[in-house]
């Protein structure tokens, strides 16, 4: 018999699908946690070890929005005041798995990218400033892809590899529109890609990664240990089974052949808005968390692949309520962290190993009971330390070593 916190969550999951079905499995996380503030943050780390921060500002009453940076020099002790990268307001998506994004070129560029809401539901753009003197002036925001119609462009992932190129990806809906008119089917959405070769000045694209992916689950990236930049996603298989798929994106458009990444074979025919994370080894292995149901088991898991691609055995994290993990590979050092609700609070959970998976230690790293973002990884010199910003106490930036109340080698 299905256990009651799989059966409670997968009944959430297909009320899900009932409401997701008129708007093709789309649903508006913002304006359904409407009374919820927009608390999506990233940050990193400049090539001098400062911390920074990108968020979005929205004074009360006000419908003026900004991206806004902040950074520290002390791990979050100490913040800047709030700096915003735009001259002109527009609107920022900034909530569950939207959110600005922030990396840095190898000579210190500021490079943010981020979702503008336009005025039909679950449309989108790509936008993309860029600062190459340190956060003191910023460029006018440009619009990454070439395709301009009042579509679904959202839910972006940037990285930037060895090379200084920029990377971003994004959900695109063009292809669903295509196939509507001309009385075609077509599963879920689709992965495109731009990149910027020359510090964020120009971008080339739009190139497609992949037909069917779902429709409004962050895409993860990271690079490989020869600095390829890799996508992972939740993809639509046929029929309609909601796994995950993965992809170099090369600079010229021309990517290798799509793999599967996961094998629960989950069938669902709605988002689930918990996209995966992803990370690689030295040694090639890649470490992966998604969310899905398994069998009986409903909840987030983490799966590690060998060099050449091959899953090995699954592990669920937390119980049936976790959600939005992420991962970090440091050397051997494996740090996991995600959310779970337990009813009263939320709860950011963290497993961590350093002998590359055999033993592990387990522990709640911190807690509120407010509205929260999701957990971010930050690789540091100091190790692996846990980015989480809730509505209570605002950002928090914390070592990801977990207390030892659960020892020992994983299944």
């Amino acid at each position: 018999m299905m256990k009651l916190t799989t059966a409670i969550k997968l009944g959430s999951l297909l009320l899900l699908a009932a409401l997701a079905s008129g708007a093709h499995a789309q649903m508006d996380h913002g304006k359904r946690m409407a009374a919820k503030a927009e608390l999506g943050t990233a940050a990193a780390l400049d090539p001098q070890g400062r911390l920074w921060i990108a968020s979005k500002e929205q004074a009360a009453g006000s419908p003026a929005q900004y991206v806004v940076l902040q950074s520290s020099p002390d791990m979050g002790a100490s913040w800047s005041a709030p700096r915003r990268i735009q001259q002109e307001p527009e609107a920022v998506a900034a909530d569950g798995e939207s959110r600005p994004k922030l990396a840095f070129g190898s000579q210190g560029q500021i490079y943010i990218a981020y979702t503008k809401p336009l005025g039909k539901p679950y449309t989108g753009e790509i936008r993309f400033v860029r600062s190459l003197d340190g956060g003191q002036t910023f460029s006018a925001p440009v619009t990454v892809h070439r395709n301009r119609d009042e579509i679904t462009h959202r839910f972006e992932s940037m990285i930037v590899d060895r090379e200084g190129r920029i990377h971003i990806a994004w959900i695109d809906k063009r292809d669903i529109e295509l196939a509507k008119a001309r009385k075609q089917a077509y599963r879920g959405a689709a992965i495109y890609y731009a990149v910027s070769d020359d510090a964020g000045a120009s971008f080339k694209g739009d190139y497609k990664a992949a037909d069917h992916s779902c429709e409004c689950c962050r895409i993860a990236m990271a690079l490989t240990p020869q600095g390829k930049a890799v996508a992972m996603w939740r993809h639509v298989f046929e029929p309609n089974v909601r796994d995950h798929a993965l992809r170099e994106l090369t600079p010229d458009g021309a990517p290798p052949p799509l793999q599967r990444a996961s094998f629960d074979d989950w069938h669902i025919d709605a988002c689930p808005h918990h996209g995966p994370a992803l990370a690689f080894g030295a040694d090639g292995k890649r470490h992966q968390t998604w969310f899905g149901v398994r069998g009986e088991a409903g909840g987030v898991f983490y799966g590690v692949a060998d060099a050449d691609g091959k899953l090995g055995q699954v592990q669920q994290l937390g119980s049936a309520q976790a959600e939005h993990a992420d991962v970090l590979v440091d050397g051997k050092t494996i740090t996991l962290v995600w959310k779970q609700f337990d009813g009263k609070a939320t709860a950011i959970w963290g497993r961590r190993s350093t002998d590359n998976g055999l033993n592990w230690t387990s522990g709640v790293l911190a807690s509120s009971r407010g509205n929260s973002d999701q957990p971010h990884l930050l690789a540091t010199p100091a190790g692996a330390f846990l980015l989480w910003r809730t509505q209570d106490e605002g950002v928090r930036i914390l070592p990801a070593i977990p207390a030892t109340s659960a020892t020992g080698t994983l299944p």
